[in-house]
């Protein structure tokens, strides 16, 4: 059985853009593959936050990874820092890891362009500590999008470096996995690109967000003045909420509504008074879940705690390999 590895950062909650691009395709893969879904609180302190926040937002991923299918006895679902091996194996990977390589990352670059004041070490030697997530457990299968394709390369050159650098065969290559062929694109309220937390709270549709803050969000999300010619190509604003409309509406709903469209006969409060509805019916099951599972201090420990053991395991057994391959061993 192939290694699936996933990591989201602890940097907030949920919203229908990880849900529908990610989770639900996880909670299928954990009965096909080796699943270990971890959540990054080591990579979220590039941001320095406060540790009050960072045990919430934390707290806040698990809960949302539970309620929305992931199952701790099919999954390996853990908090990363749970696991210090993978802190040590980040020390000996980035031994191999060359300034001119990490300085040239698109993602660093673009951190650095746009957080000039926080240029730190962690943010160079981000790609190094990904790629440890993944060789950690040997993954094979990383889904990702386009955006981590360089990095995905990048764990690819640390494993092969050190098999040459060490005469071994013991890294194996992981790449990019899209379980479905059909990848949903979930776009934000703003107008333009795909939903995100960058782009503030009313971009957002969170898993989390109560019944009457979908309908605020969605009745205040960007339209136009409407079509004026008749099968008019609709702006991107308009074009992402059809998008949206196409994920949680019924496909009679979007006909209905793209024929008005295209006859100038669409009143957008109608359109949108229908896309809330049928948002907050999608997401009912999963926010009750959310609820549930929040007020269960027992069930989350009890997760993370054999989340943690299983990812222990897979981590100790690599490291102990590596410390040999290495020659890192004890003389007494």
């Amino acid at each position: 059985m192939e290694t699936v590895v996933s990591g989201i950062r602890s940097t907030g909650k949920l919203h229908l853009g990880n849900y529908y691009g990610a989770l639900k395709n996880f909670v299928k893969m954990q009965d096909e593959y080796n699943c270990f879904f971890f959540i990054a609180d080591l990579h979220s302190l590039t941001t320095h936050p406060t540790p009050q926040d960072l045990t919430h937002t934390v707290r806040n991923v698990v809960v949302e990874y539970l309620a929305a299918g992931l199952d701790p006895e099919k999954s390996t679902i853990y908090v990363q820092s749970d696991v210090p091996e993978v802190a040590e194996l980040y020390l000996y990977m980035n031994m191999n890891a060359y300034l001119g390589e990490l300085e040239r990352s698109t993602a660093f670059k673009d951190k650095v362009r746009a957080n000039p004041d926080n240029v730190n070490a962690g943010l160079l030697t981000y790609p190094v500590l990904m790629a440890c997530d993944i060789l950690i457990h040997h993954g094979t299968k990383v889904p990702v999008g386009k955006d981590q394709e360089q990095h995905l390369e990048m764990t690819r050159t640390f494993g092969n470096r050190f098999n040459r650098l060490y005469n071994v065969d013991y890294f194996k290559e992981s790449f990019a996995f899209t379980y479905s062929d059909k990848l949903i694109k979930i776009p934000g309220l703003s107008g333009q690109g795909k939903m995100g937390k960058s782009n503030g709270e009313a971009d957002c549709i969170y898993l989390a967000d109560p019944a009457d803050v979908i309908r605020k969000k969605i009745m205040r999300a960007v339209t136009d003045a409407g079509p004026t010619e008749q099968n008019q190509e609709k702006p991107e604003a308009v074009q992402n909420l059809f998008d949206l409309m196409k994920v949680v509406s019924t496909a009679d709903t979007l006909t209905h509504f793209d024929e008005l469209y295209n006859k100038c006969e669409i009143r957008y409060g109608d359109f949108k008074k229908q896309l809330a509805e049928d948002m907050v019916l999608a997401t009912n099951d999963v926010r009750s879940r959310i609820e549930e599972i929040n007020k269960d201090d027992a069930y989350i420990a009890k997760a993370l705690k054999l989340g943690a053991e299983k990812a222990a395991a897979s981590a100790q057994k690599t490291i102990k390999e590596v410390r040999e391959i290495i020659g890192l061993n004890k003389l007494y």
